[in-house]
């Protein structure tokens, strides 16, 4: 029985791709680098903020990246987040597993002030017991530092645990922790590419994703 809920955020508990590829290319284009289609920044996402400014910067040196990447971090945490959206069935998802006594929670590599914001926003009712991003108290997916503090301060055993991500990161993270992982595919990545990196389960929208955990 499922008695504790793990999310990632951006692409599977938030579309929020093209608030990150609109931000991201006001960096890029303010220090004159090319700009990224949806497409690439789909391939890029996953693996937090600096990562992400990396590898759309290959072969620039790290001075100018250092700068695109400080005004890639200020802008998003000031993101109006206009073009961001819940997935279909998610609300209902939400409130069934808080009616069950469903324990939740947030870890994501996305910068932590930007992620209390879009959390802000989008979730105004009191889903989720803890909400950690980017910082410097744990080190980014998929070390699972993150999702074991939030175990033990939720007091319920790994076999009852679930992660729920659509990213490779979130099926290394949830094997790196212990515990079991659906993987979505709503989200940025493709089931090949999941299954490539040890995914088993998979869930194509919040609707399927009560029926594989009897909610």
């Amino acid at each position: 029985m499922v008695k504790a809920i793990i999310f990632d955020l951006d692409g599977t508990l938030l579309n929020t791709l093209r608030d990150i590829c609109n931000v991201l290319n006001g960096s890029l284009k303010k220090f004159g680098v090319p700009c990224l289609s949806l497409e690439k920044t789909i391939q890029y996402v996953g693996n937090g903020a600096r990562k992400l400014v990396e590898r759309a910067t290959v072969g620039y040196d790290s001075e100018l990246i250092d700068k695109i990447y400080e005004d890639y971090r200020v802008n998003f945490a000031e993101c109006a987040n206009l073009d961001t959206v819940l997935y279909d069935g998610e609300t209902d998802f939400l409130q069934r597993a808080k009616a069950k006594g469903i324990k939740m929670a947030v870890v994501t590599n996305k910068p932590q002030k930007a992620c209390d914001k879009v959390m802000s926003q989008f979730f105004k009712e009191n889903y989720f017991d803890y909400v950690i991003g980017q910082s410097d108290d744990f080190a980014l997916k998929p070390d699972p530092s993150a999702v074991n503090f939030v175990i033990e301060k939720f007091g319920v055993d790994k076999s009852e645990c679930l992660f729920v991500g659509d990213g490779d990161t979130d099926v290394i993270t949830a094997k790196n922790a212990g515990i079991r992982c659906i993987s979505t595919l709503w989200g940025f990545r493709s089931q090949m590419q999941l299954a490539a990196v040890g995914g088993r389960e998979f869930a194509d929208s919040f609707a399927s994703l009560g029926e594989m955990i009897n909610l």
